[in-house]
């Protein structure tokens, strides 16, 4: 699936130890205070490491972030398990990996925000078509097996899902979420099961 990506600067071999602690910290930073907060020194004392090792890396605050939420955020990804309910489940289970996961903030802040960064916007909009196409395609192949009728709404169905799960992720306390796994299940068992109801429907 296509994200963003960012070519590193000059230097030596990497440390992919060092690579994913800058990654987390410069997600914690955004996360935590958006791009006007972002900052190569704010990140570098966060991952607790030199700033000139992370110039050494990326040459701008712009390619760190793109770097960052390339590597550091959960993909919402085509999946093909054989079925549309499993399909269902694993596209259900990502966005409540996106938004409810260690990355969470880092993700509400890119929905917010990524449309005014310079060199993060366009990546931030192809890396959302591909997420857009690859939900479509998981419904349309249901429709092409059978297990939905044409005249369902993808784009309800799919907003429905989307919104759901992640309303859930971002509203319920974490302490009280179930299991990833588990909800994604129920909530996609309840979403077929109003889908078909309203189907069948004189």
């Amino acid at each position: 699936m296509t994200g963003m990506s960012a070519a590193p600067g000059p230097g030596r071999p990497r440390d992919p130890d060092v690579d994913r602690r800058i990654a987390r910290a410069a997600l914690d930073v955004f996360g935590d205070t958006g791009w006007a907060g972002f900052a190569m020194e704010v990140v570098a004392r966060r991952a607790g490491i030199g700033k000139a090792t992370l110039y050494l890396r990326w040459t701008s605050k712009e390619a760190l972030l793109t770097h960052a939420l390339n590597t550091g955020l959960v993909r919402v990804a085509d999946v093909d398990t054989g079925t549309l309910r499993g399909d269902l489940v694993e596209l259900a289970a990502q966005i409540l990996g996106l938004y409810g996961g260690p990355s969470s903030r880092a993700a509400l802040r890119l929905t917010l925000e990524a449309g005014t960064i310079p060199g993060v916007a366009e990546n931030y909009h192809a890396m959302r078509e591909a997420q857009f196409h690859a939900a479509r395609a998981i419904v349309r192949r249901g429709i092409d097996r059978g297990e939905l009728p044409a005249s369902v709404s993808i784009t309800m169905l799919l907003d429905t899902l989307a919104g759901g799960a992640m309303m859930h992720a971002l509203s319920t306390p974490r302490e009280k979420q179930e299991d990833p796994a588990a909800h994604a299940q129920r909530l996609v068992d309840f979403l077929l099961q109003g889908t078909f109801t309203r189907v069948d429907q004189p």
